[in-house]
């Protein structure tokens, strides 16, 4: 464990990190995304596979999440030092190390994907492996502190874990994990830039070009309608596949236009409103983007649990 001094009033304290501090590097927010969107892209396959080698498949995709999320907070400590939003992490806080934190990620990474490979099939572990590389080296050290389309592109990391999920079932790909992709990769960009709009000047101290930062509030703003209304198409295409049915239908539709009836409200409104209320609405609007996609996922599971009694699907 770390064992960190530091000096405070003259008297030298020691943090050291506790297990919550291991468990924080590998992003459990983030990584509770990845485990049911893979889940649900697992269980929504035409190919059943045995609950013992589901739960293991699930548990080794999660701990390849956990490794990118502690691999992103190595790379990422500097700026994570001066954006009030992650200063209290382990690193910025002091309480592990940045080799620490390095070490744990590497592991993670290879014991993920050698373990799912083992467990399901090569081609599945191979696509861990990719996501992982993707989210770190693509996203993290690439992409994130080089150009605004940091989250756009960067945002495909998030979205492949449904794909995988599908391919520890069946070996491969096909339409419908393509389908839930999209719908995760158009989502992540309004998603993050509303919570970019509320969160002031953290992406600027930090020098990371967010849309906010680059292109101004009002243009992202703008940006989130767009994206919101090109979602929106993807989502229902998901609903008439394959693995949708009536009730994903009816979700979809209520779920989307309440979204993009969220995106005009943020659109109509100026920063001087938005700073004077809190900017409430974008917050309402962050909110109820992380509904909106576990919406999605979740009638896309019960439809795959009615399948068999007769009442979901086409």
């Amino acid at each position: 464990m770390s064992d960190i001094t530091a000096i405070d009033g003259g008297i030298d304290t020691a943090q050291e990190a506790g297990f919550g501090d291991y468990v924080a590097l590998l992003k459990p927010r983030v990584m509770s995304l990845v485990v049911f969107t893979a889940l649900v892209g697992l269980l929504v396959a035409p190919v059943a596979v045995h609950p013992y080698l589901g739960f293991t498949a699930i548990l080794f995709i999660a701990l390849g999440g956990g490794a990118s999320g502690a691999l992103n907070m190595w790379y990422d400590a500097d700026i994570d030092r001066v954006m009030r939003r992650t200063a209290n992490r382990p690193i910025p806080a002091g309480r592990v190390s940045e080799g620490e934190a390095l070490g744990l990620g590497l592991g993670l990474s290879g014991l993920s994907c050698l373990m799912l490979g083992l467990a399901t099939n090569w081609f599945a572990a191979a696509f861990l492996a990719f996501t992982i590389f993707f989210y770190v080296v693509v996203y993290t050290i690439w992409l994130k502190r080089t150009t605004p389309q940091n989250i756009v592109i960067g945002g495909a990391a998030g979205a492949f874990p449904p794909m995988i999920g599908w391919a520890c079932a069946t070996g491969g790909i096909a339409l419908e994990p393509v389908l839930m992709f999209a719908l995760i990769f158009l989502w992540t960009p309004p998603h993050f830039w509303a919570l970019a709009l509320f969160m002031k000047d953290d992406y600027s101290r930090a020098g990371v070009p967010m849309l906010t930062v680059t292109h101004g509030r009002a243009a992202t703003r703008r940006h989130i309608l767009v994206y919101t209304l090109i979602l929106a198409p993807f989502a229902l295409a998901l609903a008439l596949s394959p693995v949708g049915g009536p009730l994903t239908l009816a979700v979809a539709v209520a779920l989307n236009l309440a979204f993009i009836a969220g995106a005009v409200r943020i659109l109509r409104r100026d920063e001087a409103v938005s700073a004077a209320d809190g900017y409430r609405a974008e917050k309402r609007f962050f909110r109820f983007s992380l509904l909106y996609l576990f919406g999605h996922f979740a009638a896309l599971l019960a439809e795959a649990a009615l399948r068999p009694l007769g009442f979901g699907g086409w």
